[in-house]
């Protein structure tokens, strides 16, 4: 007797429909027509079974804040910093951790069950840091979270930043962060990624670099984290987060430093929605994009992965808490329209996302976590075609959240004359 058995069930690499058997929180079998029964049956009728969304770059301490104290009118990171400098000054413990529980039951509701959160750890009393790791051990049964020390305004930008920096490590962040092209120098910079990769080693922590966020060609401290990342020799425990400026690069250069990244082995985050929304504000025409070279990354064996950055806050007022949705404006943003771009999109929402993330005893394999989301289409490509929702959700070997199809009851009567849809006739 198993736990939960899903029949019928799509899953890429396999020929024909395959059921998947739960028992203890573990995946105990994947067969076809398996003839055991379980304590829970649900069918998924050829439905897409997929791992788990990775949502590899969020601000959970800033989430549902648009509008506090204002809303940003520029549209640009830069007013966006400036509302949060004000809005932290009101953080208590009880306000981060209520936003930032409503966005991870939200977000889990839609297959995200993976989640690395930056938190501006430049607030002098480290409230919502310490919010976020009490949070971190609250929701580990249905969701694994991931800390990273973001220090917003500059590890050298004011004197207390450093040692907020170090002190948030010691209480127990899992990932340590930067911001050097918000440093008041080049020269601070280039020393706040220095600094980093020796605390790293120090503290056994992952890194992700907030790099290159800005339209300035300028901006190239994805070198100086290629370079130390050469150096300490542990590029696959290090991300560069956004690099925008990247798009902005000449070619001759772009093409040295390709040669360096693949050399480093590096993972990337691109956030789709953000990037193109925050960059090209200095624009005028042509306007930039504003994202990173996604596609020559991914046609370069890098690991790239998406994720959404925002939701609702200071920096972006939009945002649902879906993946596909940000898979969906990547392929728009990089042009990676073909079937094997598409389908690469969708790995740059799962298991790229978990390859960032260090994620042990990722996907769908007997002995696995029982950590799997069903989605309302056939295949992948009707999965980021439509947008679907997940039609059931599964945590640990725990059926946590289902979302039934929305049926529409089309009136082809009221169609005929005026193209409009109507209410269902009564009999």
């Amino acid at each position: 007797m198993y736990d939960i058995i899903l029949r019928d069930c799509h899953l890429p690499g396999y020929t024909g429909e395959v059921d998947v058997a739960i028992v203890q929180g573990k995946i105990a079998s994947i067969a076809t027509k398996n003839k055991a029964r379980a304590t829970t049956e649900l069918s998924c009728q050829g439905l897409l079974v997929t791992p788990p969304f990775v949502e590899p770059h969020i601000h959970l301490d800033s989430v549902l804040t648009a509008g506090e104290p204002r809303f940003n009118q520029s549209g640009t990171l830069f007013e966006g910093i400036q509302i949060w400098a004000e809005r932290k000054q009101s953080l208590h413990k009880k306000d981060v951790r209520r936003r930032a529980l409503e966005a991870l039951k939200f977000m889990a509701s839609q297959g995200i069950l993976y989640v690395r959160t930056h938190v501006d750890v430049t607030e002098t009393k480290l409230i919502a840091l310490d919010a976020l790791l009490e949070l971190r051990e609250e929701v580990r049964d249905w969701v694994t979270l991931q800390i990273v020390t973001f220090p917003q305004d500059g590890i050298f930008g004011q004197p207390a930043n450093e040692r907020l920096l170090i002190e948030a490590l010691r209480r127990g962040a899992d990932v340590i962060g930067g911001i050097p092209h918000y440093e008041l120098t080049r020269e601070d910079g280039v020393r706040s990624l220095d600094r980093i990769f020796s605390l790293a080693a120090r503290h056994h922590c992952l890194i992700d670099i907030h790099c290159d966020e800005i339209d300035d060609e300028q901006s190239r401290f994805l070198e100086v984290v290629a370079a130390n990342a050469i150096r300490h020799g542990n590029g696959e425990r290090v991300t560069a987060s956004h690099t925008t400026a990247f798009a902005c690069y000449n070619d001759a250069y772009s093409y040295k430093l390709m040669g360096f990244l693949r050399r480093a082995g590096i993972n990337f985050v691109a956030n789709p929605q953000i990037n193109i929304t925050l960059q090209g504000r200095m624009d005028t025409y042509p306007k930039r994009r504003g994202m990173t070279r996604v596609k020559e990354l991914w046609q370069n064996g890098l690991n790239v992965s998406l994720g959404q950055d925002c939701i609702f806050d200071p920096w972006y007022v939009l945002g649902t808490g879906n993946m596909l949705s940000v898979a969906h404006m990547g392929i728009h943003v990089a042009q990676m329209i073909g079937m094997q771009e598409i389908e690469a999109s969708f790995a740059m929402i799962t298991q790229n996302g978990a390859r960032t993330l260090q994620i042990p005893d990722y996907g769908i394999k007997v002995g696995n976590p029982a950590n799997i989301v069903v989605l309302n289409a056939p295949n992948i490509f009707h999965a980021l075609r439509f947008q679907v929702s997940a039609r059931y959700v599964i945590a640990h070997g725990k059926w946590i959240a289902e979302t039934k199809p929305v049926e529409t009851m089309m009136n082809a009567e009221g169609l005929d004359m005026h193209h409009k849809v109507g209410h269902k006739k009564k009999s």
